[in-house]
């Protein structure tokens, strides 16, 4: 059984436990819609595309569900990417590095948005960490975090940090939430079925393709968190307190 990451290229796995990795890119790409109300507004819109490391089987899937939501902006001219780096490889952050991303975002900004005229509207971003190290070239290139003309920056993880900066309005608008703890509850599940002789139970039999075959899945809702829901979501759920939110780490 593979568990949160798909086991590759071997016969030898069963089933595969894990969050929905496609949906995680949608509710990113559907916060930036959303907030800068692209549904209603002509736009054009500036967007830059942040994707995970290469070698985590994950990251494909996270970055094909942010741009197949904005595939039909991109194609009424509504959503436009100046860096023209709309493909996983030139998009990818090794190792998940804030420090990586950071040293990118730099880079389009200088070679991009050095003209006055052209405006970042949003960063698809498809994890905290990352999200941490665009917002920090972001200031360095003297944005203001909370003042209008500040971009939109997506995340993933729920991470204490992430979110203190989503309460304080200091940067990043949003984290996906995937609650381990259910991812654990489930797995569990999904073994005493097999130990007690039964079949477990899976909700997709045709996504995840480990280079062998289709792997049998059970997928688990992720859930968007923004500031009007985090005290819900996170708080409440006790996946992290408001101490340990104020103090930015878990």
């Amino acid at each position: 059984m593979a568990y949160d990451r798909l086991i590759l290229e071997t016969p030898d796995v069963d089933y595969y436990a894990s969050f929905d990795n496609y949906q995680v890119g949608v509710l990113q790409a559907t916060h930036i819609i959303e907030r800068l109300g692209m549904r209603d507004e002509p736009g054009p819109f500036n967007i830059e595309l942040f994707s995970g490391d290469l070698g985590d089987n994950n990251s494909q899937y996270f970055f094909l569900g942010g741009l197949d939501t904005l595939e039909s902006f991109i194609y009424e001219g509504k959503v436009v990417i100046p860096s023209g780096q709309t493909e996983q490889e030139p998009t990818a952050t090794a190792g998940w590095s804030g420090d990586v991303a950071q040293a990118r975002m730099a880079e389009l900004l200088a070679e991009y948005y050095d003209d006055e005229d052209t405006e970042l509207h949003a960063v698809l971003s498809p994890y905290d960490g990352i999200s941490r190290g665009v917002v920090a070239a972001l200031v360095e290139a003297d944005f203001e975090p909370g003042r209008g003309g500040f971009p939109v920056v997506t995340g993933q993880d729920a991470e204490a940090a992430s979110i203190k900066a989503i309460k304080d309005g200091t940067g990043q608008t949003e984290t996906v939430f995937k609650d381990t703890r259910q991812l654990a509850h489930t797995v569990t599940g999904m073994v005493k079925a097999i130990v007690d002789g039964g079949d477990p139970e899976v909700n997709d039999l045709g996504t995840y393709d480990n280079g062998f075959k289709f792997v049998p899945s059970l997928l688990l809702e992720p859930v968007d968190v923004t500031a009007d829901n985090y005290v819900e979501v996170i708080v409440e759920s006790e996946y992290l307190t408001e101490e340990q939110i104020d103090a930015g780490e878990a």
